[in-house]
């Protein structure tokens, strides 16, 4: 039987999407200090070594954003603020005109089970010119990744895992995972 992991998040659709790649986890709502920075990687450490004194269990955090090109890569780690003030609403009016649409979003894991181990995941594509779809959170409606039509609003979750930025970096943890498991089992 393989213990526990805890997702330290308060967003649902973030852990649905988690749990769908990891059976065994459990989602923990733990406040923890985000520091401004530009750079995901260094958000996630900060929160890491702030929760590794608090949290008992295996446990991995996960903070991403929304680059996009033409607006110097803006929201950017601000995704979560940008979007409870403007919402996918507001970025579209910013897009308004714009021809060049390229956008990435970025997901970055950090996983502490006695060490800190750092995970990314990058899903390359483009904004939409309306919200399209009911599915999903944040700004899903208005992104669709390379390779497809839809936005993720408009995929399953399995669907979207595929392709997005969350779900290659969840994908990465789970080969860490599997790969220690079985290093522990021949030790």
């Amino acid at each position: 039987m393989h213990k526990k992991i805890f997702f330290v998040t308060s967003n649902k659709g973030k852990f649905y999407e988690a749990k769908k790649k990891i059976e065994n986890i459990e989602q923990k709502i733990f406040d923890y200090p985000e520091i401004r920075s530009e750079n995901l990687g260094e958000i996630v450490v900060y929160g890491i070594e702030f929760l590794k004194e608090k949290i008992s269990q295996p446990f991995f955090i996960e903070d991403s954003g929304l680059f996009i090109d033409v607006l110097n890569n803006f929201p950017g780690p601000f995704s979560k603020y940008v979007f409870n003030k403007v919402g996918c609403e507001g970025i579209l009016k910013l897009m308004k005109n714009e021809k060049n649409r390229n956008a990435v979003f970025k997901s970055v894991i950090g996983y502490y089970d006695g060490e800190t181990k750092v995970f990314e995941g990058i899903c390359e594509g483009r904004i939409s010119t309306r919200m399209r779809g009911k599915k999903g959170f944040g700004y899903d409606p208005v992104f669709i990744p390379k390779n497809s039509d839809k936005t993720f609003a408009q995929m399953s979750i399995d669907e979207k895992n595929t392709y997005s930025h969350r779900g290659k970096a969840l994908t990465k943890l789970v080969n860490f995972m599997e790969i220690s498991r079985k290093n522990a089992d021949f030790s």
